[in-house]
């Protein structure tokens, strides 16, 4: 009795090289912005920490913004600029602002760009 030809099973090279390269780019563009946003967490954590200073409120504008970038160092944060960084404090009133935004070249001319807002109002106005 005759028995059919198997038919061949699995990729072709141009299939795997196609997928090696799906998965080369995505490593690349992981590995490229995920510091964006453990630097992100970092600036929270900062904007958290003053928020949650006792008598906020009662501070001056520098003050607030000294403890601010003391905080940014201490935390190793990057990208982020005193022009970066809003603040209006009035009597029993503080508003903080943190408007920034990051830029990370990928490959050839492929970028990525990723914009971050973040703050916190304390008292009244």
């Amino acid at each position: 009795m005759r028995s059919l030809p198997r038919t061949q099973q699995g990729l072709t090279f141009l299939s795997i090289a196609f997928i090696l390269a799906l998965i080369g780019f995505f490593t690349l563009l992981i590995l490229k912005i995920a510091p964006i946003y453990i630097n992100h967490s970092r600036v929270v954590n900062a904007i958290k920490a003053v928020e949650n200073t006792t008598d906020i409120v009662t501070k001056s504008k520098s003050e607030i913004k000294t403890s601010l970038e003391k905080r940014f160092d201490m935390n190793y944060v990057e990208h982020v600029t005193p022009e970066d960084v809003t603040i209006v404090a009035q009597p029993g009133y503080v508003r903080v602002e943190v408007d920034y935004e990051r830029v990370e070249r990928i490959f050839g001319n492929l970028s990525v760009l990723v914009e971050f807002h973040e703050g916190f109002e304390a008292g009244n106005k």
